[in-house]
Formats: structure tokens, C-alpha cells, sequence
């Protein structure tokens, strides 16, 4: 590529900088994974009991919390729109970047055609209807927000995850008076290896549990893919993403805890709907209605933010060369339009099986391996670039990302214990997209590694200024 197309290039493919601050940043943390309070992780009281679940939990928050620490120092270091794709692509060369980067693709793109079959079940509880034409509405609009650019769609992002937070806390509120230690193990013992009324499907259900524990934080990690249209990276990201994190942990802890304990374990790790059920057990069924709408509107911040990363991620793969290059085009607003839209079609197209439980698997499959990916990322630049600028350094070091890389492969195993079926579909993706890069595009990347592409970046910016 010569340096004039290399400008050219550029030029129609950059985001618009200084669109978020920090908090907006943390809020974006927040709405990718808020929905996950409202349903799905009860499930893991059913295969492990609450015990069991909580030991899952616990061992979910350590890889989470020490993988965003990894992810914040090398954030800040590589402020680049791909997040972790490109955290991995400058520790570990092309192959490892697309790999992670395809990791992160699969989750991301999973993941919304998922939520939207919930969002569909919660429309027709409380509206009535369902099907096709619900999943096509809720991708038309949310979409059509995000092309009106990026600061629009993070402030509306914030609005929908405000109410999404305050249903949790009204619930917790409401629920603390009714809480009882003994409720928390009313789940029958099983004849498990180990099963004990702490763990009444003994160690095996732990191990089973661990992708529902994963529900708490699924997709916290994707605050860096918001790295370029921040106002001030170095510092902006890694406060966002940790500070996401640390609210994610308490609301964690709130749902866990009050839910289990208010109404039985043994009936939220049956229940679609756990904070309506528990408040209609605790007679506070005026409440229940409220938070059974504002539940939906916990869903649609998952979905609206996910559409919002992906598009991201998407963005940066093209506009290296790993997919598609004219995917990376911006329009007038420096809005990726093709990067949203594209993927918006196949996630649609997804949802029309109905199998939402089976995405979200896949989806975990796919966030496990690049967890791993980024946390051996971590380890890597710590040795092989030790005096690359850190304006935020990792509490703990290698240590830190080494836990994060332990707890991830865990967890995929975690997956493959759960729904082997997902596990295997999730790897005839991972061999479709390798068969694309070796045969096709790593002969026609932009740049090898994340420095080049800032360096090219930095020019064609520099152009537009002075034109």
C-alpha cells in the first residue's frame, strides 16, 4: 500500500475522538452486561445449588476482576478501537490478533441475536406478541441509533442502564427485610460424588455452573473497543472499565445473595423471571410489575451496547484487512455504518432459530477463548516490551493476568461441561474464520501491528486537518 492510498484509506476510516469520558465509559461497562442480573445466572443455582453457584461466582469475579486489571494496563498503553484483538495482535503478531479478534467476533455477534429472543419472550409477557417482526423492530431502531453517532448512542445507552440499576436496587431494598440464611439451602441433596447441603450437586455441578457464574460480567470486557473515541484514553478507559467492574460486583452480590435468600434457592434456579419472582414471593407484587418492565429495559441496554462493541470490533478488523475492508468505511458522522449494519442482518438472521440459550453458549465459548488470548497478551508484552509506555500499570503484574488465564481456561471447560453442542458449533465457526485468514486475508492486512496502523492513522489525520 502506498503511502498516498495509505492516507486515503485512513482517511475514510476513522471514529470520532473525544466522544466519551470516563463515566460514559464505565456506563457502556455496565449496559453490555446489566441484563445478566436479571436472568440466566439462577440457572446455575439448578446445576450446582446456591453453594455451589456461589463458589462459581466467586471464581467468575477473580478471572473478571483480574482480567479487566490486564486489560486496563494494556488499554491505555494500546488505545485502539479493536480492544483486545489489538492488545493480542501486538503481543502475539497478525495470527494471534485475528484469532482473538475472531473470538471476540463470535461472542459479540452471538450474543445480541440471544438477547433479542429474551427481549422477545418479554415483549409478549407483556404486550402479548412475539416472532420475527419483534427481533426485526428492536434491530432497526437500535441500530438507526448508533448511526447517529457515537456520543448519541452512549447518552441514550446511559438513560436505558440508569433504569436497569434502579430496578435492581429497588429490589434489593424491598427484599433485605425478607431475607433468611436457611432459605439459601432448600435445594434437595443429590448422590453426587461430594454432595453436601453446601453443595448439593457436589463438585461437578461448581464445575458446570461456572458459565452461568459468567452471566454476572459477560462482556465487561469490551469497554476498550471504545478506545478511539475516548477523550482521554490513557486514563479515561482504565478508569471506565474498572470502575464498571467494581459496580458489577456489587450488583452481583445484591442478586445473589437477597434473591436466594428471600425466596428459596431451589425457586430462582428454576425461575425465568428471579427478581419478579422473588418480589411476588415477598408480596411486593406492585413492585414486580415495575421491575418486570424495567427488566426489558435491562435486556435492551445488553443489546443496544453489544450492537455498539461489535460494531467496533468490526470496524478495527476491516480496517486492518481481516475481513472485508469496505466494512470499515465512516460515514460524514464517522459513524462505521456497514461495520453496524452487516453484522445487524446476520445477528437477526441468527435469532430466527429461537435457540437463544444455545447463542448465548457459543457466545461464552467465544468470550473464554479470547479472555485466555488477552490474558497470555498481558504476559507477553510485560516480557517481550517491558519499557513500552504505561501510563496505567496492572496491580500485580503477571501474576495479575496469570490468574485471569488460569480462570479462563476453566471456564471454557466450564462450557464444554455444560452444553458440548455448543462447544462444537463454536469450533466450526473457529475453523471457518481460521480457513478465511490463512487462505485469504493475511496476504492482504494494512498494517502488522498496531503502531503502524497509528503511525498511518496520525498522517491521514494530520492531512484532514490541514485540507
Amino acid at each position: 500500500m502506498s503511502e498516498q492510498l495509505d492516507k486515503e484509506y485512513l482517511a475514510k476510516r476513522q471514529l470520532k475522538r473525544g466522544s466519551a469520558g470516563w463515566i460514559l465509559l464505565a456506563g457502556l461497562g455496565v449496559s453490555y452486561v446489566i441484563s445478566g442480573d436479571f436472568a440466566g445466572w439462577n440457572f446455575g443455582i439448578a446445576e450446582a445449588g446456591w453453594g455451589g453457584f456461589a463458589i462459581a461466582a466467586l471464581l467468575m469475579a477473580v478471572m473478571y476482576f483480574t482480567l479487566v486489571l490486564s486489560l486496563a494496563e494494556m488499554s491505555a498503553a494500546i488505545p485502539a478501537a479493536g480492544g483486545g484483538y489489538s492488545f493480542a495482535r501486538q503481543a502475539m503478531g497478525p495470527t494471534g490478533g485475528f484469532l482473538t479478534g475472531l473470538a471476540v467476533l463470535i461472542e459479540y455477534a452471538l450474543a445480541p441475536a440471544a438477547i433479542v429472543i429474551f427481549i422477545g419472550s418479554a415483549v409478549e409477557a407483556l404486550l402479548g406478541f412475539n416472532g420475527p417482526w419483534v427481533y426485526a423492530a428492536f434491530y432497526l431502531v437500535f441500530i438507526g441509533i448508533h448511526l447517529a453517532g457515537a456520543g448519541e448512542a452512549l447518552k441514550v445507552m446511559m438513560v436505558i442502564s440508569g433504569l436497569a440499576v434502579i430496578a435492581i436496587l429497588a429490589t434489593a431494598v424491598a427484599l433485605i427485610g425478607d431475607f433468611d440464611t436457611s432459605r439459601l439451602f432448600d435445594v434437595a441433596v443429590s448422590d453426587a460424588a461430594g454432595a453436601t447441603e453446601f453443595l448439593p450437586m457436589g463438585w461437578y455441578g461448581v464445575w458446570a455452573a461456572l458459565p452461568f457464574g459468567m452471566w454476572l460480567f459477560l462482556a465487561v470486557e469490551g469497554v476498550p473497543l471504545a478506545a478511539e473515541e475516548a477523550k482521554d484514553p490513557a486514563k479515561d478507559v482504565p478508569k471506565g472499565i474498572i470502575g464498571a467492574m467494581i459496580f458489577l460486583l456489587f450488583t452481583a452480590l445484591l442478586v445473589v445473595f437477597l434473591l436466594a435468600g428471600a425466596a428459596g434457592a431451589d425457586a430462582m434456579g428454576k425461575s425465568a423471571v428471579p427478581l419478579v419472582d422473588a418480589l411476588n414471593f415477598a408480596g411486593h407484587e406492585t413492585l414486580g410489575t415495575v421491575v418486570n418492565v424495567l427488566g426489558l429495559a435491562g435486556l435492551i441496554a445488553s443489546f443496544f451496547s453489544i450492537i455498539y462493541g461489535y460494531s467496533r470490533l468490526v470496524f478495527a478488523l476491516s480496517r486492518a484487512g481481516y475481513i472485508p475492508q469496505s466494512l470499515s468505511v465512516t460515514n460524514e458522522r464517522k459513524v462505521p455504518a456497514r461495520a453496524l449494519i452487516v453484522p445487524g442482518i446476520l445477528g437477526f438472521l441468527a435469532s430466527l432459530t429461537g435457540e437463544g440459550d444455545l447463542m448465548l453458549a457459543m457466545a461464552v465459548v467465544g468470550a473464554t477463548v479470547s479472555y485466555a488470548l488477552m490474558a497470555l497478551s498481558h504476559i507477553l508484552l510485560r516480557i517481550k516490551q517491558p519499557n513500552m509506555p504505561r501510563p496505567y500499570k496492572t496491580p500485580g503484574g503477571i501474576f495479575t493476568s496469570s490468574i485471569a488465564f488460569i480462570l479462563s481456561l476453566l471456564a471454557l471447560s466450564g462450557v464444554y461441561a455444560y452444553d458440548p453442542r455448543a462447544f462444537n458449533y463454536t469450533l466450526v465457526l473457529f475453523v471457518i474464520g481460521a480457513a478465511y485468514y490463512f487462505l485469504y486475508s493475511k496476504k492482504h492486512l494494512v498494517a502488522k501491528t498496531p503502531e503502524e496502523e497509528f503511525t498511518m492513522l496520525a498522517a491521514a489525520e494530520a492531512d484532514l486537518s490541514a485540507s
